[in-house]
């Protein structure tokens, strides 16, 4: 039976609605409370959160259910999720909680839990403290919040962790950054100060409902014209719990994932860092990056969309880097997870020892003209099995040969089916996408 809270990324919803109720969310605290148990007497607990007005009474919910069960609660107060992943890791926290909906509107919330390795809990667990939580809401069990402190040191301590990652400083680089009113929005501006930089920042004065509001990694205009009119070498945004990071160059050119993954995979392999010539990606990165990639002698393997499924395939194959198109970056060498400011850092750091902007690093990156069209499906079957979708995916393919793709998959959460054509000319990936998508609707097609 699949499951029924717990997705790729944890639990999400809309704050104060089911599966984020109070009475579910106290019983996830329970639940995690009986499995911490397990692990050793009186198991402590971290919990952090962005900023989110949300944020505060869900924490103290789920550190109700914690405390019910006799387990001890530390809370970091507004932390970034790679924050709670790295002070779970290096502290004495049988596992970490992150309140956060990362780049969704303030409305939606979201509930992550890390076990004391900096991953997240395998499935297996996941299912146990699932069910757990389904036959407490069964016995409708009161839900008692509890008081929550925060102890700052937790977010200094992972300061200085990103402080001490870099091996140049910033000294004389002019910085923008988009904080996009969320985790990171103190801890960015501190951290480039500190290293250096001068500093321009943005978005940093969250209210508990402005978090990603026209803002952060997914609305870069306000950060390009600020690195324009202040002629700023760097741009960077951060999402809302600052999991990934977006860049601008000097020029005013977008940096995504797929640019930093080439930028850090051709440094990393230069100074002989990069196990196997080997970088993770997932099946939306631009075969532009797979192309510029190989002229390096670096081979790209895909995964399934997901940071999930990167670092699984990371830890396979003993990847050093690899991430997602959106920006989420995994050096797996410092980090667990998908880490903004630590990209940062280190793409700062690949810039300045290189002498180059981004504009230069990036410049050999072809991207590959790609279109995406969703198609509402009323049953889901596999593709290649329906003779007149394949035929339309096969002729695609033989005549694209290697100098495109076709990428047919189901939305995981909506009844849609999604075809992406990414080929070197723009009149292929239009004819391809509407040959395929046609197919689908007639087939399939509501």
């Amino acid at each position: 039976m699949g499951k029924q809270l717990f997705g790729t990324d944890g639990i999400r919803g809309v704050a104060g609605e089911y599966p984020l109720d109070e009475a579910t969310v106290f019983a996830f605290g329970v639940a995690l409370g009986d499995d911490a148990a397990e692990k050793g007497a009186h198991p402590e607990i971290l919990i952090g959160a962005d900023t989110r007005e949300s944020g505060t009474w869900i924490a103290e919910m789920v550190a109700g259910g914690l405390e019910s069960r006799g387990a001890r609660v530390s809370f970091a107060g507004v932390i970034t999720t790679p924050g709670v992943a790295y002070l779970t890791r290096t502290g004495d926290f049988v596992a970490g909680v992150m309140i956060s909906a990362s780049h969704n509107p303030y409305q939606d919330n979201g509930i992550k839990v890390f076990g004391h390795s900096g991953f997240k809990l395998p499935d297996a667990e996941e299912d146990t403290i699932e069910n757990e939580i389904l036959a407490l809401r069964r016995e409708d069990v009161r839900p008692r919040p509890a008081r929550l402190e925060v102890d700052e040191s937790l977010a200094c301590q992972y300061l200085e962790y990103l402080l001490s990652a870099p091996s140049v400083r910033l000294d004389g680089v002019k910085l923008a950054i988009d904080c996009g009113n969320g985790a990171s929005f103190r801890l960015a501006p501190e951290l480039f100060r500190r290293l250096g930089a001068e500093v321009t920042a943005m978005a940093c004065e969250p209210d508990g409902r402005n978090i990603n509001r026209d803002c952060g990694a997914l609305h870069l205009a306000s950060l390009r014209q600020a690195v324009l009119d202040g002629a700023c070498d760097f741009g960077v945004a951060f999402d809302g719990d600052a999991d990934r990071a977006m860049f601008v160059a000097r020029s005013g050119k977008i940096v995504d994932g797929d640019a930093v993954l080439l930028a850090a995979g051709r440094a990393l392999r230069h100074a002989g860092h990069l196990p196997g010539d080997i970088v993770v990606a997932t099946v939306m990165s631009n075969l532009g990056l797979e192309k510029a990639l190989e002229r390096e002698g670096i081979r790209m393997v895909r995964t399934p969309v997901g940071d999930k499924y990167v670092l699984e395939e990371m830890e396979r194959l003993g990847a050093a880097l690899g991430g997602e198109q959106s920006g989420h970056v995994i050096f797996r060498e410092y980090a667990t997870t998908g880490d903004g400011l630590l990209t940062a850092v280190r793409l700062f750091e690949i810039a300045r020892n290189a002498g180059a902007g981004l504009d230069e690093l990036t410049a050999d990156l072809r991207t590959y003209p790609q279109k995406l069209v969703n198609i509402r499906v009323r049953e889901r079957k596999d593709f290649r099995q329906v003779p007149a979708i394949a035929q339309e995916i096969r002729r695609a393919e033989e005549e694209m040969g290697d100098t495109g793709r076709v990428l047919v998959r189901y939305s995981g959460t909506e009844p849609l089916a999604r075809v992406m054509v990414e080929a070197s000319d723009q009149e292929h990936v239009d004819r391809f996408t509407t040959r395929i998508a046609d197919a689908i609707r007639r087939e399939m097609g509501v």
